[in-house]
């Protein structure tokens, strides 16, 4: 039977270069979209699917981060002592994430590359599975991301990969995975993953879109790389290279997502999911819809959102 799955791992130690220079003072992470920075979806993400432990991995400059889930007694007070209650509120539960969820920080240390903050924090995690969740992607589902890799994870006890269709066109943005056999309900057994295809040379009409059930023969397959990493000093950690090491002699799955992905690590997409996140919401989609009819309509004056 499948262990539980209780702990989870967000590395959140990038420099976010691609969405510099807005990233050049803000860590990425803390970057909104709708009414939370990015990293609070995923923590809520992963505490609505019942993950007790989370280890964010951080480097220098993302204080911010710890700021934001640090509880703040004083502010609480001042915000009920000007009778704003629910503000005061508002601070309160997201401090209770922390809580609820168990965060811990750790600093990244090693080589580049994804793969080592996940090793940096397996350390910890003996011979328990664990999610690894990038910090930059936001989910909108019935059933959250985490909670269907944990399923599939519980129907096959092996590593899971986050799938979603792709449009072939795309397949040069992705890790693509070779899918050997389709079962029900999305589930794909797979042997590896191909990085960046051209479209012609796809395996397959997935993309592996960065969520993960990551198992110790993983972990031992980063701890591998790593080896030969101190003695060559050269390349990077990937967490991928580690699956598909890992899928040339064990199973490996993938589980397609079933919910809207919005990926905010570069402008355009951060855009978007700014903009889906709006329309979603109950009072703030309203007022961007008349505001895109009011754009697309001659100016006659000012515009308002009352």
């Amino acid at each position: 039977m499948a262990t539980t799955i209780r702990r989870a791992v967000i590395p959140a130690a990038g420099l976010g270069s691609r969405l510099l220079p807005l990233t050049k003072a803000t860590p990425k992470e803390m970057l909104p979209v709708g009414d939370k920075p990015v990293i609070e979806h995923t923590v809520r993400e992963l505490v609505a699917s019942g993950i007790t432990d989370i280890t964010i991995v951080v480097s220098g400059g993302k204080s911010l981060i710890q700021d934001h889930f640090r509880p703040n007694p004083a502010l609480v007070e001042q915000l009920r002592a000007d009778g704003k209650s629910d503000y005061a509120d508002a601070v309160e539960e997201v401090a209770e994430l922390s809580h609820r969820g168990h965060i811990t920080y750790l600093d990244q240390h090693g080589p580049y590359g994804n793969g080592t903050p996940v090793l940096n924090a397996a350390r910890n995690f003996g011979d328990e599975p664990c999610l690894v969740l990038w910090p930059d992607d936001v989910f909108v589902a019935e059933v959250p991301r985490a909670q269907q890799l944990i399923r599939a994870y519980e129907a096959t006890n092996a590593p899971v990969l986050a799938l979603m269709p792709m449009d072939p066109a795309d397949a040069p943005r992705y890790g693509v995975p070779v899918v050997k056999e389709d079962f029900d309900d999305g589930l794909l057994r797979i042997t590896g993953l191909v990085e960046k295809p051209k479209p012609e040379d796809a395996p397959s009409a997935y993309a592996a879109i960065g969520g993960y059930v990551i198992t110790p023969g993983i972990v031992d397959e980063l701890r591998e790389q790593t080896r030969r990493w101190h003695e060559h000093r050269t390349g990077e950690i990937y967490l991928t290279d580690a699956i598909n090491a890992y899928a040339t002699r064990r199973a490996v799955y993938g589980q397609v997502i079933q919910g809207r992905w919005y990926d905010t690590g570069n402008p355009a997409d951060y855009l978007v999911a700014q903009v889906a996140s709006a329309l979603a919401h109950p009072e703030y989609g309203p007022i961007l819809r008349r505001l895109v009819h009011e754009i697309d309509q001659p100016a006659t004056g000012i515009t308002t959102t009352t």
